[in-house]
This record gives C-alpha cells, sequence and structure tokens, in this order.
C-alpha cells in the first residue's frame, strides 16, 4: 500500500533523490519554494494557485494567467471587480454560465453527477462547495444571517471536521443534484439582490463577522468577502466544465 502523510510538515525543506515517485499526488499542500530538478516522466500535471512558475528555466506564470482568462473571462471580471457596477457585471456573467452548465450536467446520464474525475469533487460536491463558500462568505460574513449554514454545505478539504460539525454540516449526505440547487440557487438569488443594491459605501463597509471560525480573526471588508464569492465561482465553473467534458466524452 502506498504511504499517505497528512498534515504533517516532516517533509518541509527535504530532499527526495533517486527515488520513483511515478503517481505520486500532492493535494492541499503549501508549496512555496518546490523544485523538481534533473527529474523525467511523462504528463506531468500541476494544478493550483501558484505565485511563479519557471519550467526548464521558462517563466511560464503569464501565459498560464492569459491562457485561463482566455478560456474564462468571468475570470477576469470576478478579479478585476471594484466598482459597484463591476460586481454587478461579473455576477451577471457568472449566473449566465452557470444557467448554462446546470442544463448540460441535467443531459449527463443517470449518476454521473455524483462521478469524481481524477480523484476532483463531483459535479454535486462541487455546488455542494459553492453553497458553503456564500453561505460563509456572504450570508454570514456580509449579511450576518441568523442561521447562514445550510446542512448540505461542503468544506474545502483541509478544514477540521469538528469545525465542520460546528457549522451544522451534513459531509455524508448523498443528495441529487436538484435537491442541491435548491438552497445553490436560493443563494445564488441573495447574491443577486446584494450586488443589484451596492454602493462605494457598501463595498467598504467592515462587516461584523469572519466567514466561519475556522478563518483568522482579522478585518474582513465587504468587498473582499463579495470577491471570494465571485472567485470561487468562477474558479470552480472552470473545474467543473473540466470535468463534465470528460464525462460526456466517457458516455
Amino acid at each position: 500500500m502506498a504511504t499517505e502523510i497528512a498534515e504533517s510538515d516532516e517533509l518541509r525543506g527535504g530532499r527526495v533523490r533517486l527515488s520513483d515517485l511515478g503517481g505520486l499526488e500532492v493535494r492541499d499542500c503549501e508549496v512555496s519554494g518546490l523544485k523538481v530538478v534533473d527529474c523525467y516522466g511523462s504528463d506531468v500535471y500541476l494544478g493550483g494557485a501558484f505565485g511563479r512558475v519557471v519550467v526548464n528555466d521558462i517563466d511560464v506564470t503569464a501565459y498560464v494567467e492569459s491562457e485561463l482568462d482566455r478560456q474564462c473571462p468571468a475570470r477576469v471580471l470576478a478579479r478585476d471587480a471594484e466598482t459597484p457596477d463591476d460586481y454587478w457585471a461579473a455576477w451577471d456573467a457568472i449566473e449566465v454560465m452557470w444557467q448554462a452548465t446546470f442544463d448540460r450536467a441535467r443531459k449527463l446520464p443517470a449518476g454521473e453527477v455524483y462521478e469524481q474525475v481524477d480523484g476532483e469533487w463531483s459535479f454535486v460536491e462541487t455546488q455542494r462547495h459553492l453553497l458553503l463558500a456564500s453561505d460563509a462568505w456572504l450570508g454570514n460574513a456580509v449579511l450576518e444571517e441568523e442561521a447562514p449554514y445550510h446542512p448540505l454545505g461542503f468544506p474545502y478539504s483541509g478544514m477540521p471536521r469538528a469545525d465542520s460539525d460546528k457549522l451544522g454540516l451534513t459531509l455524508e449526505a448523498t443528495p441529487t443534484l436538484d435537491e442541491v440547487l435548491v438552497p445553490r440557487l436560493a443563494r445564488m438569488a441573495t447574491m443577486r439582490r446584494v450586488v443589484d443594491g451596492l454602493t462605494d459605501a457598501e463595498l467598504d463597509r467592515v462587516c461584523g463577522r469572519k466567514p466561519a471560525e475556522p478563518y483568522p480573526d482579522q478585518e474582513y471588508v465587504v468587498r473582499r468577502c463579495l470577491k471570494v464569492v465571485l472567485k470561487e465561482e468562477a474558479e470552480h465553473h472552470r473545474y467543473a466544465v473540466r470535468d463534465l467534458a470528460t464525462l460526456e466524452a466517457n458516455s
């Protein structure tokens, strides 16, 4: 059985030499300063949020970012939003692209919305995660709702189980896509109402709460919280359509 190392710093600053790392998966890890030197192989995949990526001494960061922006224009709108009109335009684009993707997912053979592609979240799990993201950053932080967290929400993979339990999340639930989309679309409608009424003063308002307990105690401003929702929607849509294409091809 392959070795699994989790929640550990034992490899920090270490060196792996003359070893067979074929099929190695590094997931949800801090990799600043990571170097892969004089290695060989095929089908090397990198995915994540990287400040700078250099391949064979060529800085490919700008190319990767520009290609991602080309493939997902909503990503640019989300990242660059500054004014109330910018936030409105970004959310408008996100609503349109998700509606088309929901229609696409419903055309899959039964059960495939639960299928994981290469160990990534299924389509249903992605919708559950976006539900929680908007519950936390919009419902809790911005709107300070009395009960912001829906039990079908799905946390980021590194959230301690005790923290997700405190939010009342039922991680083992197996809802249908339509069951998830009821609260998901309701939360999207809440975001629509918020961006429709945005002002410069509201964007600069300091929130009375942080998104959720695991987050650090610091100042959270409305514009930052709403931008997190926008970015989460844009990035996870990119992942979702990538995996939908694979499921469609396989079916």
